[in-house]
């Protein structure tokens, strides 16, 4: 009668959680769902088309790329030949092309930041409602401890991110901008060095933010994953030993049942690869062509000997650089995540 009863306290834990509907990946949001697969892929072959759908999409903004890295060559121009004339007044000439060159790119650096703040904050939102899924699918195979350390970490540090990137780097990039159109319209050095240290800041904490959530996970999955193999294996053993006759065929069963969660656990961890994919590649590709055209024009630039101009546009896509960042880690926390959670338990 004892064995009776540990049996049917312990069988719950492996058929209840194992159910597709709890394990159904949350849907992609509606402005990427024209980004993702119509059909179940393989992970290769859906990102493949996620690429291709976001790729598509650019033309307008590589128009629009081409047509301001035109306008600063033109601008670096225009002082290039007017320092040329010999006056006293090229401090001027430089300052109005710095000034010039300012106007023109903070609007457009005020659109990026905003794409990036929405992506992250997107990012952020769909790994609240995934992430929920996948612990349950793990604990459904038996990854109690290591479903609960990951999903906590992950979430703690989603949210501390989250607010470090819209409370702290988000204006710290605004003043980077600022300092840069004034330090290389005016020609200070102090501004440039306030500017070079806020840089080295954003950089900072972007690299070790990522390599203390990388160096959490290591630590939990090895620890929590050795407790949770070392659980299944004896209550295999207990539900072998607790039953005469078919308790070994009952342990067996559980392994299969095991086996059929991890299987849903894997196709919603695909799909949610995917959406997390699809909600950061486009906003990543905007941000990436923004940067190359003005690194680009910064190295035209310099060819013509404006070297204010020349480097207020390099600080510019460094800015672009540090949006790239940005997204790129919280893009990188929610996929390793993910990984760590469909690798199971052990």
């Amino acid at each position: 009668m004892r064995r009776l009863l540990i049996l049917l306290v312990l069988l719950p834990v492996f058929i209840i959680p194992v159910t597709a509907a709890e394990f159904t990946a949350p849907e992609a949001p509606d402005e990427v769902q024209d980004l993702m697969p119509a059909q179940t892929e393989t992970f290769g072959e859906g990102l493949w088309k996620v690429i291709c759908a976001a790729v598509d999409k650019l033309h307008p903004q590589i128009s629009k790329a081409g047509k301001t890295c035109i306008m600063l060559v033109a601008i670096a121009l225009l002082v290039s030949i007017l320092q040329q004339i010999p006056t006293e007044k090229n401090n001027i000439v430089e300052f109005a092309g710095c000034t010039a060159v300012g106007v023109m790119l903070l609007d457009n650096a005020g659109s990026m930041i905003q794409t990036a703040v929405d992506t992250i904050n997107s990012l952020s939102e769909y790994g609240k409602l995934f992430f929920p899924v996948m612990a349950g699918a793990q604990a459904a195979q038996g990854g109690f401890t290591s479903s609960a350390a990951l999903y906590t970490g992950t979430i703690a540090f989603d949210a501390i991110l989250g607010k470090v990137i819209s409370q702290w780097m988000v204006p710290l990039v605004y003043m980077y901008l600022a300092l840069s159109v004034a330090g290389c319209a005016l020609g200070e050095d102090l501004l440039k060095r306030l500017r070079d240290l806020i840089k080295w800041f954003v950089t900072w904490c972007l690299k070790n933010g990522l390599y203390i959530f990388t160096g959490y996970l290591s630590i939990t999955g090895v620890v929590a994953g050795a407790t949770d193999a070392a659980k299944l294996k004896a209550t295999k053993l207990t539900i072998s030993s607790a039953v005469p006759v078919v308790g070994g065929i009952l342990s067996d069963a559980s392994e299969a049942v095991l086996v059929g969660a991890g299987m849903v656990k894997s196709a919603a961890g695909i799909y949610g690869l995917l959406a997390i994919m699809a909600i950061w590649i486009s906003p990543f590709l905007q941000i990436g062509i923004q940067y190359l055209m003005l690194k680009i024009a910064g190295a035209l630039c310099a060819m013509l000997d404006a070297k204010r101009v020349s480097s207020l546009i390099d600080s510019f896509s460094t800015a672009m650089g540090f949006l790239l960042g940005m997204t790129g880690v919280m893009c990188v926390l929610l996929l390793i995540s993910t990984v760590c959670f469909m690798r199971g338990v052990g």
